[in-house]
């Protein structure tokens, strides 16, 4: 979800119902989890202050856990989706993903800071509950999967051709290092430092496949 106001106005009232009650659910679970603690909020207590059904929670979310890593989950799934329309052949697919990374990540800017507040929070609690945690690396895992596969099929690639998930793996661990530097800036980072943090972090990607210690 990218809180982009004008273009969530222009769809169906169910659809902007159906993003409406999202945002409650993830919004009100990360402040939840934040206040009691992952452990402390049952699913019952988080619908009731949601006024919904459980039915209508696994309608959006699988678990608490997904709900508490969803801010960083709908970025991940833009770039999931858009691997299927880049450019590929054309250029290097590592600058190809850095590329399309950086897109999927500047179409989380609400403009008033909503994601970057839901990621802090998000990142927060993932640093001390291990089943969020947990959950993080499972879906990073298949999604990395997906992506991969995606890759193969548009380049026509042997099932055993480790390039395209090298290539994917380091854009993944660059944006995982730029979270850290940006999540450790003192006061209130915003959505353009993490976008900084992971140009610089992409700059670094040839100095470290080549250096040997020392500044």
């Amino acid at each position: 979800m990218t809180h982009d106001a004008p273009a969530a106005a222009r769809l169906p009232l169910r659809e902007r119902k159906k993003l409406k009650t999202r945002s409650a659910l993830i919004d009100t679970a990360l402040a939840l989890f934040t206040e009691r603690g992952f452990d402390g909020v049952t699913l019952d207590e988080l619908c009731a202050a949601v006024e919904v059904s459980k039915r209508t929670f696994f309608r959006n979310f699988t678990s608490k856990e997904q709900v508490a890593s969803a801010p960083l989950e709908s970025m991940w799934n833009g770039l999931r989706d858009d691997v299927e329309h880049l450019p590929l052949g054309h250029a290097p697919v590592l600058d190809v993903l850095k590329s399309a990374l950086l897109a999927a990540l500047a179409r989380m800017d609400d403009g008033e800071g909503v994601w970057v507040r839901r990621v802090r929070l998000s990142q927060r609690l993932a640093a001390r509950t291990p089943s969020i945690a947990g959950h993080g690396w499972q879906y990073c895992d298949h999604t990395s999967a997906v992506i991969e596969e995606t890759l193969r099929r548009r380049l026509d690639l042997a099932p055993d051709d480790p390039r395209p998930r090298l290539a994917l793996e380091m854009v993944v661990a660059s944006f995982h290092a730029a979270l850290r530097a940006w999540t450790a800036r003192p006061h209130t980072p915003t959505h353009a430092d993490l976008i900084a943090d992971l140009r610089i972090t992409f700059a670094a990607i040839p100095a470290s496949l080549t250096f040997t210690g020392g500044r």
